[in-house]
């Protein structure tokens, strides 16, 4: 939205929705990246080693989106087309009031309705909302995404098109595989499990909205007219394949905190639950949880090591931290189920050369801990291994 071109192509795709007997509603983020004035990095870095609080960093944060707003709504009717822009509070986002990463709890869009009637297309500004006090929120980078989806239920969207600078949801990240290629479909559940495990295409309770409501999502190149992903209902679509796509997310850390007393004693169970709650009230996130008969292991963001053993200091417990790993994760609706699926992530890895530091599982997904330099070969062999390049799916 930064460039001419942008805003052309989103005047354009206006036009053709108002001809197509359709009411759209547009919601933005901020223009541009970092270096970019109305980047929302570029406008927190005024306030970088200053004094400063969380809602103050909202109030700052979320002006970026609302610039965007304004801007477009200009274009807009300088295009010919009735436009108003709206903030996310005036829009009727309500949110729990965590400043940098809040939540949705309620959509009233009654403004956002009115301008429908009137036959003017409402331009809102994404990332933001307001909490119970009147309070400015933001929720969390990508989290226009996320108001699109809330707005999309709450008005009872025909479609939500999210649109990104690629052509749709790839099979893995294409900067570190090759044969990365479009989605045509992608189930729902597939598409929350990638973000929650390292895809950047949509936010993660953008993600989460599209399946718990039923919505009809499509991602999209805001430059081409390539279809883009539709994003399916689980329950109206069968998976085809076993994997569908490879997430990978670097930055991650695993701790190895030795416990007192043997496994399945109440001490050693009691300190497991005071190592958890220490950690959720520092704001510590876990992940890949293993307990074994003396220690705990897990990983965290390696942001969150400083924190984390701070934690465990004052519980008095040793730790070992092993930092620049990464995650890569087999997601497939499809493999749910099916003996050996497993067996052929390990054979792919080893193939591969890619040592294996730990595992995680769900019905959907395959977790691996493994080297950070060696996370490009670890997606590459199981994207390769489970055959999600176009040209030959798995069936």
């Amino acid at each position: 939205m930064a460039t001419t071109e942008g805003r052309s192509a989103i005047a354009r795709r206006v036009t053709a929705a108002l001809e197509a007997d359709h009411a759209p509603v547009l919601v933005v983020s901020a223009m541009g990246r970092k270096g970019e004035p109305y980047a929302t990095d570029t406008l927190l870095s005024l306030v970088e080693g200053l004094p400063s609080d969380d809602r103050e960093r909202d109030l700052l944060a979320a002006s970026g989106e609302i610039v965007s707003a304004v801007l477009i709504a200009h274009e807009l009717r300088a295009a010919g087309i009735d436009a108003r822009a709206f903030t996310g509070a005036e829009a009727g986002i309500g949110t729990d009031g965590v400043h940098g990463s809040a939540t949705i709890t309620d959509v009233v869009p009654s403004a956002l309705l009115s301008a429908i009637g009137e036959g003017i297309v409402p331009v809102v500004a994404g990332f933001q909302g307001v909490a119970l006090d009147g309070s400015l929120t933001t929720l969390g980078r990508g989290g226009s995404d996320t108001t699109a989806c809330a707005l999309g239920v709450a008005l009872d969207a025909e479609t939500v098109e999210i649109y990104t600078d690629v052509d749709g949801v790839m099979s893995a990240d294409p900067r570190t595989c090759d044969d990365a290629t479009v989605l045509e479909v992608i189930r729902a559940d597939e598409l929350f499990q990638m973000a929650r495990h390292g895809s950047r295409v949509v936010h993660t309770p953008a993600a989460e909205l599209a399946l718990g409501s039923g919505l009809a999502v499509r991602v999209r190149n805001t430059f081409s007219d390539h279809p883009g992903t539709l994003v399916a209902d689980i329950s109206a679509y069968q998976p085809k394949a076993m994997a569908t796509a490879v997430s990978n997310v670097s930055g991650i850390a695993r701790i190895r905190v030795t416990l007192p007393a043997p496994e399945g004693s109440s001490e050693h169970m009691a300190a497991q639950a005071r190592v958890y709650r220490a950690m959720a009230d520092a704001g510590v996130s876990l992940d890949m949880f293993t307990p074994s008969d003396t220690a705990l292991v897990f990983t965290i963001a390696e942001s969150d090591i400083p924190p984390a053993c701070d934690v465990l200091a004052r519980l008095g417990m040793d730790c070992d931290v092993l930092a620049g790993l990464a995650k890569v994760t087999l997601v497939g609706a499809g493999m749910h189920g099916v003996p050996g699926v497993m067996a052929r992530v390990a054979e792919c890895l080893a193939e591969a050369g890619v040592s294996v530091l730990q595992t995680a599982d769900s019905h959907t997904t395959i977790s691996v801990l493994v080297g950070g330099p060696t996370a490009r070969a670890a997606v590459e062999a199981l994207h390769h291994g489970f055959a999600l390049a176009s040209s030959s799916p798995t069936e």
